[in-house]
């Protein structure tokens, strides 16, 4: 039974989309696989090309569009929630803040001009998505957001992700709780999901002995699958978890139990 039932058509814009072995890709999949529309979004055009590809070929007749974006270009990004309030796609019902990037840099090397970079992505760029289609979501009647923190939000990181990282990934935390009570007047919910260390290609440089330590320090002994965070998101944006907003969802096979 498809979780978008009961709703009518919907569209989850997913944002970091565009690589095949990432958790955009595959919970934009999860989403077309249970009747949902999908906006796939990345700065990355020839990586869309292929996840559009991905999620037909696994989801035959699903409806699917793709839009290049930065999104911590302001102008740019309203101008992309036009377009999808403009298309043939159905309202938005979801939006997933997934885009993200790491940085290892140790704290007393990390420049001003990488500070700035990691925020933007990870923290300013969640906060423009979401002013850009919460509106269309108010208009529409249903709406949920779900934003990408990071277990290095609650235990200050680790080996491919530092100070900076932590902070954003902390900063998604706060938004999420001032959205969500801002936000439930209107009746839509903001979670958060805090993944530990997961199974994708975002620790560019990792070897093989490096991703076998970082799976045994995880109580479950090995790394979550992009698949398990994307059922997390898909979750978080059907109708079963209405009354659950503001809540940081930990999901990292118990390498932080608090």
């Amino acid at each position: 039974m498809s979780l978008n039932t009961g709703i009518g058509p919907r569209t989850a814009v997913v944002t970091g989309a565009g690589s095949l072995t990432g958790i955009g890709f595959h919970t934009a999949t999860r989403f077309a696989q249970e009747g949902w529309a999908v906006a796939l979004i990345d700065v990355n055009a020839g990586g869309l090309e292929q996840a559009a590809t991905g999620v037909l070929d696994q989801v035959p007749g699903a409806q699917v569009a793709t839009f290049v974006l930065d999104v911590t270009d302001a102008e740019a990004v309203a101008a992309v929630a036009a377009a999808v309030a403009a298309s043939d796609l159905p309202p938005v019902g979801t939006l997933c803040n997934i885009a993200g990037i790491p940085s290892p840099a140790a704290f007393l090397d990390t420049s001003l001009v990488e500070w700035d970079r990691v925020l933007a992505v990870n923290l300013t760029g969640p906060f423009l998505l979401s002013q850009a289609f919460v509106p269309q979501m108010i208009e529409g009647g249903y709406g949920r957001v779900v934003n990408m923190s990071s277990v290095t939000a609650q235990h200050g990181g680790g080996v491919f992700s530092k100070t900076s990282y932590a902070a954003a990934k902390a900063g998604v935390l706060g938004l999420t709780r001032g959205m969500a009570r801002e936000l439930a007047e209107h009746g839509i919910t903001v979670n958060a999901v805090a993944p530990g260390v997961v199974d994708t290609d975002i620790r560019v440089g990792s070897d093989e002995e490096t991703e076998r330590a970082l799976a045994a320090a995880v109580p479950l002994k090995r790394q979550a699958r992009p698949q398990e965070i994307a059922a997390l998101f898909v979750w978080l944006s059907c109708e079963d978890s209405a009354y659950i907003t503001g809540i940081t969802h930990s999901i990292n096979g118990g390498s932080y139990i608090a």
